[in-house]
């Protein structure tokens, strides 16, 4: 089915690279357009973990195991819960050696290290760099890919990989992402052992959540030592917009979160002062029921398809779904490609529809907890405890 036919993946995360590893594994010819400008261009952000039956599953699936277990964090899924005190709640131990075979056992990787081992997989040049997408067109059953660098490609196969904002889904559906009620602000601190030890002594390497009436902070390690961080709230749909603080000014977003957080222990201030490159990131989702036509030459992957609140299966589920897609298309269980993309489709929107709901059901929790969030997380983490 995939004889003598160009795919071109857009979007070179997590989902659009292992799509192309286990695709090229299977013969496929394979591009990835990604528009950062290089590898190195920026980080990735914090670390991810990986679930026994989805994300796991598929490194497995991948060949990528050993090169997994080579580059991921020992002890970094470790979880601490603190209230607004900085008194912790909750101090997960230490869980011995690392099983694989565990359907428990959630080992944390850098994100950046996850794209590095991916891309190493990979056939020589199969990424493409400084290939932001602009737009594309049909040619008779192919489609021409045009880039904002002024190059372009074709396809018989396009894949959007590319993202909560994708460019590639409006050629798919016109279905429009809604907002949860909750937004983030997104804060890193490249060096905490310097600018703000306490903070990097209380994450300690390992996932923190510190939670007060109607407001939530969030740190996580990152592979070369940083941290990332996430405040959260229940806003208005277009309080980035109204709220007046401009977030490319750390002065500015300092002075709000000290203020937001002005009964909180003294701890969080110093990590909102050490933090920058501040990105406030309002949580959507697309409808849980949305539906669309399968098409022939075109399909959508991770957020770019199901765009959820954040519950820690985004990766997961984006790696997931190109485990699907590359069976359906590739295996010869269809007659033709439509078919072949409505079958991993419905079984894509029929996972994402359970996890979304989930996600939904979960966010008030996180971005607006009351006692009894707290006493929820506490069970969730020692159900014995």
């Amino acid at each position: 089915m995939l004889a003598n036919k160009k795919i071109a993946i857009v979007g070179g995360g997590p989902g659009g690279l292992t799509l192309a590893r286990l695709l090229q594994s299977k013969g496929a010819a394979v591009k990835v357009y990604e528009r950062d400008y290089s590898q190195e261009a920026r980080v990735q952000g914090a670390i991810v973990d990986l679930h026994f039956d989805s994300g796991l599953k598929v490194i497995k699936a991948a060949g990528l195991l050993e090169s997994f277990q080579l580059n991921y964090m020992p002890g970094a899924d470790k979880f601490r819960l603190l209230d607004k005190d900085a008194t912790i709640l909750f101090d997960e131990p230490d869980q011995g050696p690392a099983d694989f075979n565990d359907e428990r056992f959630r080992p944390e990787i850098d994100r950046g290290a996850l794209r590095d081992l991916l891309i190493a997989s990979l056939a020589p040049d199969t990424v493409v760099w400084d290939s932001q997408f602009a737009g594309m067109q049909q040619v008779n059953s192919a489609w021409q890919l045009s880039f904002k660098n002024g190059t372009t490609a074709m396809a018989d196969l396009v894949i959007g990989a590319d993202g909560y904002r994708s460019k590639v889904r409006p050629y798919v559906t016109d279905i429009k992402e809604r907002y949860s009620g909750a937004t983030i602000i997104q804060g890193e601190i490249n060096d905490p052992q310097k600018d703000c030890p306490e903070v990097n002594a209380l994450v300690n390497k390992a996932n923190l959540i510190a939670m007060g009436v109607g407001k939530t902070i969030a740190a996580q390690p990152r592979g070369d030592g940083g941290i990332t961080f996430y405040t959260a709230s229940l806003y208005p749909e277009n309080w980035i917009k109204s709220g007046g603080i401009d977030f490319n000014d750390n002065q500015q977003v300092y002075d709000y979160l000290v203020g937001f957080y002005a009964d909180w222990d003294p701890v969080f201030h110093t990590m909102f002062k050490a933090g920058s490159h501040f990105v406030p990131r309002p949580l959507n989702y697309f409808p849980l029921d949305q539906h669309w036509h399968a098409q022939a030459t075109i399909t959508l992957i991770g957020d770019a398809a199901h765009l959820m609140p954040p519950s820690g299966e985004g990766v997961n589920t984006a790696m997931l779904d190109a485990l699907d897609l590359s069976e359906c298309i590739a295996n010869g269980e269809y007659n033709d490609l439509q078919a072949a993309i409505a079958a991993y489709e419905q079984r894509m929107r029929a996972r994402a529809a359970v996890l979304g709901r989930e996600a939904l059901e979960g966010i008030k929790d996180f971005a607006s907890p009351g006692t009894a969030s707290i006493q929820k997380m506490l069970q969730l983490f020692d159900p014995i405890g």
